[in-house]
């Protein structure tokens, strides 16, 4: 259905610690994937460029050479990462690039400065010098912040829209920046199970790296496949919807009902199918209903807004 990009990714060796970059060093192609390594990872250090160009833009072609030389004058101050938004529209899309040439700097992990169309040298020289003494000014060090929180959003809205080939591209490029990140792995093999690879999750699942193998993240995402694994064997919907139509008190037409909406994706509808059970009767196999809900709710994750929602109902089912 989809495929799991190489472990090593496009990331470069790092150079020998305090070793300036060359000047071939400073300035680079980059894409989609690579992003995350050659921009977020990269700034950690100095404040890297992003331009956003295309091969049929007219100012980009104006304003490349007149950047990359800049960055070159700079002697590894800072560095630039062309990306061809042609090629690799994803990371442009989510920074908002309305046109280009877009120009982007990044330090620290987050986005601090930018320009749109063509410059002329001075003022991108006064831009580039500007970044160096931000980055003297603020030291090395610092996080992905704001854009790896974006960039986790971004993921689960693809997924959750049924783009799992994309959610999984993110969460491998924040792989490549921070090989344990809990979030990122978890991401990962939610898009296995999403795609119905359950064994290639349980091995992965198996397989966390110790860091993070005892982390909330990797106890939700376990959850999930337990839970995934359970709904494998339900039945066909129709055939169960039928069934309990026909007989609404049919628990256990409604219980594998509620887990065949599950694996179709459907959270809420098979929500909604054990609460129904819950209020008709809630002992029915020995308070059943309530505790696959629980289930449902390790595999959401505590702060997933159909969980918090769903045991609201369900409080309040409890005690009226």
């Amino acid at each position: 259905m989809f495929s799991m990009p190489p472990a090593n990714g496009s990331k470069p060796a790092a150079p020998a610690a305090g070793a300036a970059p060359s000047a071939a060093d400073v300035v680079k192609d980059s894409s989609d994937r690579a992003f995350m390594a050659d921009v977020i990872e990269a700034s950690r250090d100095v404040p890297v460029i992003v331009d956003f160009w295309a091969p049929w833009c007219g100012p980009c072609k104006q304003l490349g050479p007149i950047i990359e030389k800049v960055v070159r004058a700079a002697k590894g101050a800072v560095r630039l990462v062309k990306i061809d938004t042609d090629a690799n529209p994803m990371i442009a899309s989510q920074l908002r690039v309305q046109s280009i040439p877009a120009v982007y700097a990044f330090f620290q992990g987050r986005p601090v400065d930018g320009f749109m169309g063509a410059l002329p040298e001075s003022q991108v020289k006064a831009f580039v010098d500007k970044l160096v003494a931000l980055a003297k000014q603020a030291g090395a060090g610092g996080g992905a912040g704001d854009l790896l929180e974006e960039a986790f959003a971004q993921a689960k809205e693809l997924m959750e829209g049924g783009d799992l080939q994309g959610a999984l591209d993110l969460y491998s490029q924040i792989m490549q920046a921070e090989p344990e990140n809990a979030q990122a792995y978890a991401g990962i093999i939610r898009c296995l199970i999403a795609a119905g690879d359950l064994e290639n999750a349980k091995q992965m699942l198996a397989q966390a790296p110790e860091a993070i193998a005892k982390d909330k993240e990797l106890d939700n995402v376990r959850a999930a496949l337990d839970v995934a694994e359970q709904a494998a064997n339900a039945g066909p919907i129709p055939e169960l919807m039928e069934k309990v139509a026909h007989d609404p008190n049919d628990h256990a037409s409604r219980f594998d009902l509620a887990m065949a909406l599950f694996a179709a994706g459907k959270r809420e509808a098979a929500v909604d199918e054990l609460l129904e059970i819950f209020k008709r009767d809630r002992t029915w196999n020995e308070d059943g209903a309530r505790k696959q809900l629980v289930k449902f709710f390790e595999a959401f994750g505590q702060t997933d807004p159909l969980t918090v929602k769903t045991r609201r109902r369900l409080s309040t089912m409890m005690f009226s």
